[in-house]
């Protein structure tokens, strides 16, 4: 099966999950990318044969007929869909959380997330909130492990091993050294985050990954890392060292494109020399940066300054 097939039979799935309600072939048409640039006979069978093909490896696509619709709509219920409870012993989980590296680097997250948010921004409700490039949401599909950092630390937690690095600290551009006991790796909200003992503020901290500078390196021998008893990795990065209010930052995008962007912006003026000014709400400036430095050459981040450095920095890794 070829990756593109792969990608839109996945936005299929995630699109008839997501919705409240029945969506007829054209909304699908419309909200699943792979289906919007077919003719109407070329869509029809591409869509009978993705319906085919899932039902075939057991997927329940619900086919409904509303009398006061002229055509059938569609939608998969998730309590035919969903796997009951499944308990994993601690070495079973450790090797999904692997497994779960292929996903990312496969792309196929970041398709499902984009139908979704092309899905809401055509105006379908959904069960789950988007997780947008802003905060907010709880979509979890994506795991980004392409953090230069994330290989070391994991093995450094699986060797019991102290860490040092440098770290950026968040709306900061200082960098500063730490000394880590690592207690684990833990994803929350698609973001990566090491937990441990900062031996250099002698007090347990989150340290997120994407903000480790440089080469992690280990320290001593393995095995002398102690990971306290009942301790909770997850609570430790759920309140990370960063802010939380909500800022507002001021794009700059080309006319004519980025209509997902003008959609979620708090406001868009009309500008001058084919640009309008965009003012998107936010409270995660990696997230946010991550988006904008997507959207390539149609964009451009006026402020706050501290996206604007993020944007650059990530369009000059991916030029180099």
């Amino acid at each position: 099966m070829s990756r593109r097939k792969t990608e839109r039979l996945l936005n299929l799935v995630i699109c008839l999950l997501a919705t409240r309600r029945p969506l007829s072939a054209e909304q699908i048409r419309q909200a699943v990318p792979g289906y919007d640039r077919d003719g109407d006979e070329a869509f029809q069978r591409m869509f009978e044969r993705d319906k085919n093909e899932l039902r075939e490896i057991g997927i329940p696509i619900d086919v409904v007929r509303d009398p006061w619709e002229d055509e059938p709509g569609y939608r998969i219920e998730r309590e035919s869909y969903e796997l009951p409870e499944i308990t994993l012993e601690p070495d079973e989980a450790a090797v999904l959380g692997l497994a779960a590296q292929v996903w990312q680097r496969a792309s196929l997250a970041e398709a499902a997330s984009g139908a979704l948010l092309k899905l809401r921004a055509g105006g379908v409700a959904t069960d789950q909130p988007v997780a947008g490039p802003m905060g907010g949401g709880a979509l979890e599909l994506r795991v980004d492990t392409r953090d230069p950092a994330f290989p070391a630390l994991w093995d450094a937690v699986r060797d019991r091993r102290v860490v040092r690095f440098d770290y950026r600290a968040s709306g900061s551009e200082t960098v500063r050294s730490r000394t880590v006991e690592p207690w684990g790796v833990v994803s929350r909200r698609g973001r990566w985050y090491l937990a441990g003992f900062d031996r250099d503020r002698d007090a347990p901290r989150a340290f997120r990954l994407s903000r480790i500078s440089g080469q992690v390196a280990t320290i001593g021998r393995p095995g002398v890392v102690e990971v306290p008893e009942g301790v909770d990795l997850r609570a430790m990065v759920g309140f990370p060292d960063e802010p939380t209010d909500e800022r507002v930052a001021v794009v700059r995008v080309r006319q004519g494109a980025c209509e997902g962007l003008r959609r979620l912006a708090r406001a868009v003026h009309p500008g001058t020399d084919g640009w309008d000014e965009a003012e998107l709400a936010f409270t995660d400036s990696e997230r946010l940066a991550g988006w904008m430095a997507s959207l390539g050459a149609d964009v451009e981040v006026v402020e706050p300054p501290d996206v604007r450095e993020v944007v650059i920095r990530r369009l000059k890794g991916a030029m180099a």
